[in-house]
C-alpha cells in the first residue's frame, strides 16, 4: 500500500489558478523540477504539447542561467508560470543576484553561451526586470 506522500502529486495545481510558482534551491536538480512544474501547469491548462515543449526548454535555459551565473547559489531561485491567455504563457525565473544579464556572443566552437539566443528564438518576447534584491528573467510564449 502506498503512503500519503507517494500518492500525492509532485505539484498541486488548481485548475482555475492563472499562475503557479515554486521556490527551488540553487542546485542542478532544480532545472528538472522547473521543467516538470511548467509541463504540469500547461497540461492542467490543456495547452498544446508543442507550446509545452518550447516552454520547458525556455525555463530550462532561464533556470540554468540563474544557477550558473548568479552569485547567490546556495540560496534559491523562484520559478513562475503564468497563463496570460488561452494559448499564451509567461515563464520566469527569479534569482537574488542583482547584476544585470550579460548576454554574450558565442563563437561557433563554444560549448555554451547560446541560452539567451535560444530563449529569444522560442519566445514572442523576453526580458529582465531588475529588483532591489535581484532580478526576474521572463519569456512569453504562444
Amino acid at each position: 500500500m502506498l503512503d500519503a506522500a507517494a500518492r500525492r502529486p509532485e505539484f498541486y495545481l488548481g485548475a482555475d489558478e492563472p499562475s503557479h510558482a515554486r521556490t527551488l534551491p540553487c542546485t542542478p536538480d532544480s532545472v528538472a523540477i522547473a521543467r516538470r512544474l511548467v509541463a504540469a501547469a500547461l497540461a492542467r491548462w490543456e495547452m498544446p504539447e508543442e507550446l509545452a515543449d518550447r516552454a520547458r526548454l525556455v525555463v530550462s535555459e532561464l533556470a540554468t542561467n540563474a544557477l550558473v551565473h548568479a552569485r547567490t547559489c546556495g540560496a534559491s531561485i523562484r520559478v513562475t508560470v503564468t497563463r496570460i491567455e488561452d494559448d499564451h504563457v509567461q515563464v520566469a525565473v527569479t534569482d537574488l543576484d542583482r547584476r544585470p544579464l550579460a548576454p554574450r556572443h558565442a563563437d561557433p566552437d563554444d560549448e555554451g553561451g547560446r541560452g539567451l539566443d535560444l530563449v529569444a528564438a522560442l519566445s514572442l518576447r523576453w526580458g529582465c526586470e531588475r529588483r532591489h534584491w535581484g532580478k526576474r528573467v521572463w519569456a512569453e510564449l504562444a
